[in-house]
């Protein structure tokens, strides 16, 4: 049973959630031509249509956008991408046929019969065509940090990303900057994993060392759980994540502290809700 939704607010998918539906496509999609699409006028969407006619020659993630390589069946590499970023309520859904939906954004109809279909209730997603690696038009694509399990990220090299900021730690990692793929979710699960308080603005070697493990930590078990279902996200598959009732911090304001009992905090920092441990996690 998913927690009440009221107290949740502001989420989107974050890394474990666009990973999970990343490779629930892959099998289903890597090798369709897609031979006609159709996508909603707004210039979030239209670019849609430019797939038509390539072949999905695999797909990847970096951060929370999804990858979706395009060539034309020949080339070692592809030559462009769909770039899908599922916004705060977007799905993507392989189908036999087209639902009469009025949140569909955009349709792709594969060579073999089937769909894959766009839906995005609140129009904050957003699809791009690019020539392969060609981020410039997409500027928080273009501009992300390391990816968490990059192996070449380490504790000395996250504190550097860290402390070239002085805005809140929390902020600094919805940035997107010091690494790629840690929302408001993940973000105050690690935090509060790592006993740092949301609002320091400064972050040693050592703790910077603990909160990327527990970054990594946090994204692993929610990757492990399909990710984090709130309200809008589901698998292409259609089915909920499970990670919802492993949250030890997020969305837990005005409950008991599962490590020392306190009363957990909320406030807006930053203008993003922001839940905490007053007695864990002292600035």
């Amino acid at each position: 049973m998913l927690p009440p939704a009221a107290r949740y607010v502001d989420t989107m998918p974050e890394l474990p959630e666009v990973e999970t539906v990343r490779r629930q496509l892959e099998p289903l999609i890597v090798g369709a031509r897609i031979v006609e699409s159709e996508a909603h006028p707004s210039a979030k969407f239209s670019q849609a249509t430019l797939a038509t006619g390539y072949r999905v020659e695999g797909i990847d993630r970096r951060g929370k956008y999804l990858l979706i390589g395009l060539g034309d069946g020949m080339a070692m590499a592809p030559s462009m991408e769909l770039i899908v970023h599922l916004g705060m309520t977007g799905g993507v859904h392989v189908v036999d046929s087209i639902p009469d939906d009025p949140y569909l954004r955009a349709w792709w109809s594969l060579k073999d019969g089937r769909f894959i279909m766009f839906r995005d209730v609140r129009r904050f997603g957003r699809l791009a065509v690019v020539p392969t690696g060609e981020y410039s038009s997409l500027p928080t694509l273009h501009a992300l940090g390391p990816e968490p399990f990059d192996p070449a990220l380490d504790g000395r090299s996250f504190h550097a990303a860290l402390a070239r900021s002085r805005r809140h730690v929390k902020t600094s990692l919805l940035s997107q900057r010091p690494v790629a793929g840690v929302g408001n979710i993940y973000a105050d699960e690690a935090l509060w994993r790592s006993r740092i308080n949301p609002a320091a603005r400064r972050v040693g070697p050592d703790r910077s060392e603990r909160l990327l493990a527990a970054i990594r930590e946090v994204l692993s078990e929610a990757l492990a759980n399909n990710g984090t279902t709130l309200r809008d996200y589901r698998t292409p598959a259609g089915d909920s994540g499970n990670n919802q009732e492993f949250l030890d911090c997020y969305g837990r304001g005005g409950q008991p502290c599962r490590s020392c009992g306190s009363t957990l905090s909320t406030r807006q920092l930053d203008q993003r809700t922001t839940t905490w441990c007053p007695t864990c996690q002292v600035r």
